[in-house]
């Protein structure tokens, strides 16, 4: 699979794709190149293009279910949750006497 993606890298930053480019992308990234399988893709890929591979593999899996469809679910279990909120009981919390922004009374001070 890292070999693809190399060679995709390289197809983006406008290389060829040989299998040098793609085993120095790979030995770049921190892995070590699998030169039987760069030779392999290099070989399947040889005078196609990219753009029109991946075309057709999307065509190919585009009735493929890939999930989604969540959601949902969770029903039941109701009065659980009602009779935890019925237990809570509101505090209010007095608020704080206002003051003026300079934090003096209002007795008519010097501002």
């Amino acid at each position: 699979m890292q070999e693809v993606a190399a060679l995709l890298l390289c197809k983006l930053g406008g290389m060829s794709g040989s299998a040098d480019e793609i085993s120095a992308v790979i030995t770049a990234a921190g892995g070590e190149p699998n030169e039987e399988q760069i030779a392999a893709l290099v070989g399947d890929v040889e005078g196609k293009d990219v753009n029109e591979l991946l075309g057709a593999g999307m065509e190919k899996i585009k009735d493929i279910p890939m999930g989604g469809g969540g959601g949902g679910g969770g029903g039941g279990g109701g009065d659980a949750a009602e009779e935890a909120a019925a237990e809570v009981e509101e505090e209010v919390e007095e608020a704080p006497p206002a003051v003026d922004m300079f934090g003096g009374a209002d007795d008519g001070g010097d501002y």
